[in-house]
């Protein structure tokens, strides 16, 4: 726990930019807030004329008053010799102490202010910093992680977990510094009025501390379950949000209404059991400090009695009593935003300590351009490390060529594409560019030369320029304009409402397939490829969306070293050379021609009318 405790606090650095003025700003609040209540002696007395305590006497033998005799009373005596000369007035008197009050009150809250602004700066630039590192880390992670995770529950990481660390962060100074001094700043003026209650204070307030520790103890675990269980109810609303059509389609929505409903009343139930304790904290410390000052009240009366204390500093002890079991309510309950926090950030740094699978390594260099070939040598590979998607397959792509994957669905074809640009490493053989392993170069500038267009065309809730800015961000717009002229989108583009300032929606949800998918071909046409992988781009697609998809993939396949997945003929009959691809392993090898003499598996294929 501590040590994941330190780690959190790594996020706040550099801590001395924010705790050097928090200390000063929380110590002149707890001096002068102690101030505050240490005034209502003097003003008790004024009232009363007591001969106790801090009377105003001194007042007309000043200037032979030594301050180590006087104290405070000199302070005051003196202010109200400079203000109102030597004659006396208790009106006047009084009025000095209530503008004394009124100033005392004005620094006191204007340091609480900056020392709270000091807080939120904090607070602030730690999120920041702690979402920004968690992102950058996960949007680095390899393909094959997110295959294992719940993309709900790495939402729910990044948001309500960070929320949840962000208060154990800034709790932090509260604890080390705001509280103690307030504690610190009652203690000394309690022991100035009379030692004898504050022994009894001092015995009492860590018995307070002891019990309401031991509640707080016990909320780090339930802590943990809520944040794994907030994590579950994020997941199922994106994929019901993400899956609309498929629920309505087929009348689920009953049973994820059920699910969801499970899933939150287990955590309301983990809430409520966090909630029983940390609220529990509160009523008992108060129970038992108004059980105090009733005790407190009996034995003062005695000392009152005795002539040990005055009644104006009895009071003011009574006062500054209640008060300081405000600050200390507030150091416990930090401890219990604290144990909550370390269990959102076990959850955080268990993301934070995943490792992708796939590294460069360190004398990786940077991938200059293909020069002769692609190959695939005896490659086998294994999702799972038990069954082989991949077994043995050797495949070779000349630059400049196109060659074509085909076979039945989940015979491994789009595997063998994701090998390539390095999404998955291989568990034997290698995958060669110019004779070189895809290992010795850099991921991010192997994928610098490739473009991928997928069937499940990944758009962004942006405007049509934006989307296809992504594949140059530095793209001009009349760059996005011929591209997207090549890509036969154009012309529905000028068509929309804002033109290229069109907002495509959640997903491209306002637009078609053909056009998605046309928008996707326009940002890959952007990006100036050398290599293009096409995973089955046009399946999904009715007839005239495939003819105008076609063209466009036509134009953007020249010229360019191309793997193309294909279930339709029309995609891959001029295909350089096509791998037939069954159970992991290259069953057939030929131009169209040549694979249909063989008459196997491709040439049943084609009878089969898999090809459309």
């Amino acid at each position: 726990m501590f040590k994941t405790y330190l780690r959190l606090l790594n996020f706040a650095k550099p801590l001395s930019r924010y705790t050097v003025p928090y200390f000063f700003f929380a110590a002149f609040h707890a001096l002068f807030n102690t101030f505050n209540y240490a005034m209502i002696i003097p003003i008790l007395n004024a009232m009363f004329e007591s001969d106790g305590g801090f009377g105003f006497e001194p007042l007309y033998e000043f200037p032979g008053v030594e301050f180590s005799e006087a104290g405070f009373t000199a302070i005051l005596s003196y202010l109200y010799t400079c203000v109102f000369g030597a004659s006396f007035s208790a009106v006047r008197f009084l009025a000095l102490l209530g503008v004394v009050t009124i100033m005392m009150n004005f620094l006191s809250n204007a340091f609480r202010y900056a020392a709270a602004m000091t807080v939120e700066r904090l607070r602030v630039n730690t999120i920041q910093r702690m979402r920004d590192d968690m992102y950058s880390h996960i949007i680095n992670l390899n393909v094959g992680f997110f295959a294992g995770q719940r993309k709900g529950d790495i939402m729910s990481r990044i948001t309500q977990d960070v929320m949840v660390v962000q208060y154990c962060i800034t709790n932090t100074l509260q604890v080390a510094f705001r509280d103690p001094f307030l504690i610190i700043g009652f203690l000394v003026l309690m022991i100035s009025i009379s030692w004898q209650l504050s022994l009894f204070a001092v015995v009492f307030l860590p018995i307070v501390g002891l019990v309401i520790g031991r509640v707080v103890k016990r909320l780090r675990h339930p802590a943990m379950r809520s944040q794994e269980r907030m994590g579950e109810l994020v997941s199922v609303l994106d994929e019901s949000l993400s899956g609309i059509k498929i629920i309505k389609g087929y009348n689920a929505s009953g049973f994820l209404v059920e699910k969801f409903k499970f899933i939150n009343t287990q955590l309301s139930n983990l809430l409520i059991s966090m909630a029983r304790r940390q609220q529990l904290a509160s009523p008992m410390s108060e129970f038992m400090g108004i059980t105090a000052v009733a005790v407190i009240l009996v034995f003062g009366g005695i000392l009152v009695g005795n002539g040990l204390i005055g009644g104006a500093g009895f009071i003011a002890f009574i006062a500054a009593f209640s008060q300081i079991t405000r600050p200390l309510r507030s150091f416990i309950d930090q401890f219990a935003n604290i144990n909550q926090g370390v269990a959102a950030g076990e959850r955080i740094f268990a993301m934070l300590d995943s490792q992708s699978e796939v590294q460069d390594a360190p004398n990786a260099r940077d991938f200059e351009g293909l020069k002769h070939s692609i190959e695939l040598r005896n490659v086998r590979f294994s999702y799972d490390g038990e069954r082989d998607v991949i077994d043995g397959v050797t495949i070779k792509i000349n630059k400049g060529e196109t060659v074509a994957l085909v076979g039945a669905s989940g015979g491994g074809k789009s595997t063998l594409s994701e090998l390539i640009p390095r999404f998955y490493d291989v568990q034997a053989g290698e995958v060669l560019f110019d004779g070189v392993n895809v290992k010795e170069y850099k991921q991010e500038s192997l994928r610098q030369k490739m473009s991928i267009v997928a069937q499940e065309t990944v758009l962004f809730n942006d405007s049509i320029e934006g989307n296809i800015l992504m594949g140059r961000p530095a793209a001009t717009h009349d760059e996005v304009v011929e591209a997207s002229k090549v890509a036969n989108a154009h012309t529905f583009i000028m068509e929309s409402p804002e033109g290229y300032a069109t907002n495509i929606g959640d997903r491209g949800s306002k637009l078609s397939g053909g056009q998605r998918q046309r928008i996707s071909i326009a940002r890959a046409v952007l990006k100036d490829p050398e290599i293009l992988i096409l995973d089955e781009a046009t399946s999904a697609l009715d007839t005239e969306s495939e003819k105008l998809v076609q063209d466009a993939l036509t134009n953007l396949l020249e010229g360019r070293t191309s793997i193309v997945i294909a279930h339709r003929l029309s995609t891959i009959y001029n295909a350089d050379r096509i791998y037939v691809i069954d159970k992991g392993k290259v069953a057939e090898e030929g131009t169209h021609s040549e694979l249909l003499a063989l008459n196997g598996i491709y040439a049943h294929l084609i009878a089969m009318q898999s090809f459309k």
